[in-house]
This record gives structure tokens, C-alpha cells and sequence, in this order.
């Protein structure tokens, strides 16, 4: 008897009896429904029913591509080069200093824990009867400032103040610091509330003890997105010259106007120079303050699960790389003011006031009635299968590039070496992780408007050159944050698996890709807001969508017409986070 019952529990507990989970779950359900949409998308640009590729068009891209082996070096563009470079580094410095001033204030008044610990209440009630309502209107606020992209910022100062380099320092400073306070805010409410509640129990009044403990402890994290952002802010700054606001931008658009390939690989040069300098010493600043890396709007936790962010008790001011920054930041903010020469007086003038109040009352009503709603949701569409398009494009590619751009991946000692690599195998994995980088460093550094005129030599407009363009640009980005995402694992689990004999197919698929896989989540469904955002910029030069829609409304001074746009455009770009967040938890929980 007790044979047959040790017999029933063993076959009880063998793995042909255990239930296997179904293969369709949340997680397979959202895949499908991003499959489906993505092929939907490529439908809808003509793939398979229209000629999309322009032959007549191949010897100029010939022509372009030639001309990167001899850029023109006369002294006289050079100094024109020059010039444009420190334009557009003073636009990228002013905006960023402006926007991180925003982010703070805005991050402190938007953070849940601003109101819950500071704010006088009689009862734990009183918060969500009384701070609740205004708490969430400068969030809802912050949010419509964040959604509309720096070019429609751009083409909207232009129209109050004319064409003063304050119109691209607003234009950056405005939808940046919306994000940056958006940031901040989620840095404090996920900082620890210990200290906090120790100094108010002891008598300390509210704002002391948030001052004294929240603020000190968020500092790292804040000043290692701070630069981050200043890094985006040299790409919004290129982008915006492309408006009239001048720099490598500004130039670039000019020689792609008159064919002058060698002067636009010269201003590229100098782009790529630029990014690469900002990104290199950004990062190298992040490392040092010990961030692992650079926290995404409405994604600060979901990058948390990986790795525990380490934190030192104080800033390190004997670090070189610390205390340089620190002072030639400040060197940098004055000289950017000084270089632009911005008129400040401008933005408070009479003239200034009139011009705003004219437009205030044009806007007013919407006209959302200029378009039937056929209409709306047939714009709506293209912008959505635009922006579907480029973030996969963007995540396949980029991921592909990610990993041998990470350098503990391939090199000697890396995730992947095996040990005993000879010095050819050695010198393959360095050339792999320096052309790596430099795709990703050119992909991100050419905004996706030039992107898309230098594509429409080959293509024709339409949907399919706008979502290559911002493809190309995403792929950039995205490349470089899930490279820094493997960059900092947690090595202990790898060097398990490599110690019991695993292969390096197997520490990828096994070890690699399941710890990275919830930030390439986060980061790719960030970069698809963002790429909606963007299809404002490359509706410049036709690609459709509501993107060009509002372009020619703004061009028109069709105000009443640019409000409905963009609440239309708003709505989309909310819809668009809500449906990330699902997918997120999705993941999270499967």
C-alpha cells in the first residue's frame, strides 16, 4: 500500500503531468495586437499595391554619399561651420538652463509628496478633498505643454516675437521643462520618506524637513537626467534651425536647398562631433554619480527592477569629472546668453502682449468642425501608422546595434568573452563596438527632417519617407539607452550561468535578454510617444498626418484650425500613454 501511494505522489510531480501555461496570455495578446498594427501600417503606406521607390533619384544619393570623402575644408565655411556649432551648443545651454529651472519648481509643486507632507491638513482626508483637484490640473497641465513638440513651440514664438534667438531658447525651455518636472517629480515621490517623517515627528517644521532630507537625497538623480536632457536639447536645437532659428540646423537646410553636398557633410561632421562630445561626457558624468542610467517620463520604477540604483552619501567633489563639470557649466550658461544676445525685453513688451491677446482670441472656439470626423481619424491613422512604423523599425535595429555598442559585451572580459580570444578576435570585437556606436552616434545626430529630404531622393512623399526618417532617428536613440541598459546589469547572475559551462547563446538568451527586457520595453514605448510627437517635424517636407496638417494651419495663421489640431494631436498622444502603461503592467505581471 504505501509502494502504490510513493508510486502516485512520484507521478504526481512529473513533468508530462505539470500543466503547461497557455500560450495565449496578456503578454502574447499585446504582441499580436502590435503586430497586426504594424502590418496595418505598412498597408497603409502602399507597400504592396504602389511604386514607393524613385529611380531617377539614385544618382543623387550617389552624388551625397560621395561627397562625405571630401568635405568642404575652406577656411571660410569653417569659420561658418564653426560659428553654427556654438550657436547651436548656446541654443541647447540657455534652453537647458531655463528648462531645468522649470523642473524644479514644477517638479516639486507636481510631486504627490510636496502636498501630502508640507501642505497643512486636520485630517488624512483633508488631501484628497482639498489638494487633489489642483495637484491634478498642473500634472494635466505639464502633460499638454509636454505633447506638443518644440518645432510647433518654435513656429508659434516666431509668430509673437518675429525670429530673436529667444524664440528657440522658449521653444526648447518650454516642452523640455515640462518633462523635466514631470521627472522630478516621480524622483521624489520614490525617494525615501524616512528621514522625512523622523524630522517632522521631531518637532521640524513641513518645509524644513522636506528641504532638508527629500531635496538632498533626489539631487543625484536630478542633476544625472539634467544632463541627459542636455543632450536631447543639442538635437531640439539643430531641428529648430531648420525654422529660421539658425546653427548647424539652419546651414544644413541651406546646402541640401542649393545640392552643396560637401558643405552638408562638413555641418554633419561638426553635428556628430558635437553629439558625440555631449553624450561621451554626459554619460561619463552619470557613471560618476552613480546613476545607472537615465530615468524616461512615466517609466522612473519600471527601470528600477533590474538593478538597484547605488547611491554614495554625498556628491564626490574631489571626482575630476565632477568638480570640471561644475565649473565649466556655469562658464557655459553665461557664455550661451552672451553669444545669443537674446531680447529678453521682448517677451514682456506691449507689442509682445497684443500679438499674444490677437492670437488668444483668433484660437478661440476650435474650429473641430473644419473636418468631418471621417476626416480627423483618416489623419489620425496616418500619424499613428507613421509612429508604429518607425518605433519598430527603431527597436529592431537599434536593438541589434545595442549590444555590441554596450562595452561588456564583446570585449576582453565582457558578458560574452569566453576567454583565450586572440588578438584578431579581440580587435574584431573592438571594431565592432566602435562601428556600433558611430551608427548610432550618425543615426541620432541628424534630425529626422534632414533624414527625410536626404531619403526623399530615393523615395517618394509620403508616409513611408516620414517613418524611415524618424525610424533612423528613434533607432539612434533607443540604440544608445538599451546599450547603457546592458551596460548596467548586474553581473553576479551572468557570471552563474558562465561558471556552470553556459555558451555565449546561451548567457544571451538566457542571461542577457531576460534582464534587459523590461527597460527595452519601457524605453521603446517611450520613444513611440515621442515618435508621434516627431511626426510635427517631418510633416515639414510632406509626410502627411496631422503633423502636416498643422504645419500648413500655422503657415495660414489658421489659429482656430491649429487649436483643433492639436487637441486632436493631444488626445492621440494620451491615448497613446495610456495604452502603454497597460502594456507595461501587462508585462510586468506576466
Amino acid at each position: 500500500m504505501q509502494d502504490a501511494l510513493s508510486q502516485s505522489a512520484v507521478g504526481s510531480t512529473r513533468p508530462d503531468t505539470i500543466p503547461r501555461p497557455s500560450l495565449l496570455n496578456r503578454k502574447t495578446m499585446w504582441l499580436l495586437i502590435f503586430g497586426a498594427a504594424v502590418l496595418g501600417a505598412l498597408a497603409q503606406t502602399g507597400l504592396f499595391r504602389e511604386e514607393l521607390v524613385n529611380g531617377g533619384g539614385w544618382p543623387l544619393a550617389l552624388r551625397f554619399v560621395e561627397a562625405s570623402l571630401h568635405p568642404d575644408l575652406s577656411p571660410e565655411f569653417l569659420w561658418l561651420t564653426l560659428d553654427a556649432t556654438l550657436v547651436t551648443l548656446a541654443f541647447a545651454v540657455s534652453g537647458t538652463f531655463l528648462s531645468l529651472t522649470l523642473g524644479v519648481i514644477g517638479g516639486i509643486f507636481a510631486s504627490e509628496v510636496w502636498w501630502l507632507s508640507v501642505l497643512p491638513r486636520r485630517q488624512p482626508g483633508d488631501w484628497f478633498r482639498w489638494f487633489r483637484i489642483p495637484w491634478l490640473g498642473l500634472r494635466s497641465g505639464l502633460a499638454g505643454l509636454r505633447a506638443i513638440h518644440e518645432l510647433i513651440w518654435g513656429l508659434f514664438f516666431i509668430n509673437i516675437i518675429g525670429l530673436d534667438p529667444l524664440t528657440a531658447i522658449l521653444a526648447i525651455a518650454i516642452p523640455f521643462g515640462a518633462v523635466t518636472a514631470k521627472v522630478f517629480s516621480e524622483i521624489l515621490d520614490e525617494t525615501d520618506r524616512g528621514p522625512l517623517t523622523a524630522l517632522q515627528n521631531s518637532g521640524v517644521s513641513p518645509l524644513k524637513a522636506f528641504t532638508y532630507t527629500l531635496l538632498p537625497q533626489a539631487f543625484r538623480d536630478w542633476l544625472a537626467y539634467g544632463f541627459y536632457r542636455f543632450e536631447c536639447a543639442i538635437r531640439a536645437a539643430a531641428v529648430l534651425g531648420i525654422i529660421g532659428a539658425g546653427g548647424l540646423g539652419y546651414q544644413i537646410f541651406l546646402s541640401l536647398q542649393t545640392l552643396r553636398y560637401e558643405q552638408i557633410w562638413t555641418l554633419f561632421f561638426a553635428l556628430f562631433l558635437l553629439n558625440g562630445l555631449a553624450d561621451f561626457w554626459s554619460g561619463l558624468l552619470r557613471r560618476r554619480l552613480g546613476s545607472t542610467g537615465p530615468c524616461i517620463p512615466g517609466t522612473y520604477l519600471d527601470l528600477d527592477v533590474i538593478r538597484p540604483r547605488p547611491r554614495r552619501a554625498t556628491l564626490s567633489w574631489n571626482d575630476p569629472v565632477v568638480r570640471t563639470s561644475f565649473i565649466i557649466a556655469p562658464i557655459l550658461i553665461v557664455f550661451s546668453f552672451w553669444y545669443l544676445a537674446p531680447d529678453l525685453g521682448r517677451l514682456f513688451s506691449h507689442r509682445t502682449g497684443q500679438y499674444l491677446a490677437e492670437v488668444s482670441r483668433a484660437a478661440f472656439p476650435p474650429d473641430l468642425a473644419a473636418f468631418p470626423v471621417g476626416e480627423w481619424a483618416r489623419l489620425a491613422s496616418i500619424t499613428l501608422s507613421m509612429s508604429l512604423l518607425a518605433v519598430a523599425g527603431a527597436g529592431l535595429f537599434g536593438l541589434g546595434l545595442s549590444f555590441p555598442a554596450a562595452n561588456n559585451f564583446l570585449l576582453p572580459g565582457g558578458l560574452l568573452d569566453s576567454g583565450g580570444q586572440g588578438t584578431i578576435r579581440q580587435g574584431a570585437a573592438v571594431a565592432a563596438l566602435l562601428g556600433a556606436r558611430a551608427m548610432l552616434l550618425v543615426a541620432r545626430s541628424i534630425p529626422p527632417p534632414i533624414w527625410a529630404l536626404i531619403l526623399l531622393y530615393v523615395l517618394f512623399p509620403g508616409i513611408l519617407p516620414g517613418a524611415v526618417a524618424l525610424g533612423l532617428y528613434s533607432m539612434g536613440v533607443l540604440g544608445r539607452l538599451m546599450a547603457e541598459a546592458t551596460e548596467n546589469l548586474d553581473e553576479r547572475p551572468l557570471a552563474a550561468l558562465k561558471a556552470q559551462g553556459a555558451g555565449g547563446g546561451d548567457m544571451f538568451a538566457y542571461g542577457v535578454l531576460p534582464a534587459t527586457s523590461a527597460r527595452f520595453l519601457a524605453y521603446l514605448l517611450y520613444r513611440w510617444e515621442e515618435a508621434i510627437r516627431a511626426t510635427v517635424v517631418v510633416g515639414l517636407v510632406g509626410a502627411g498626418g496631422l503633423g502636416r496638417l498643422l504645419t500648413e494651419q500655422l503657415s495660414s495663421f489658421d489659429y482656430q484650425g491649429v487649436l483643433a489640431t492639436l487637441i486632436i494631436f493631444i488626445g492621440i498622444i494620451f491615448a497613446v500613454d495610456l495604452i502603454s502603461a497597460a502594456a507595461r503592467q501587462a508585462f510586468r505581471e506576466a
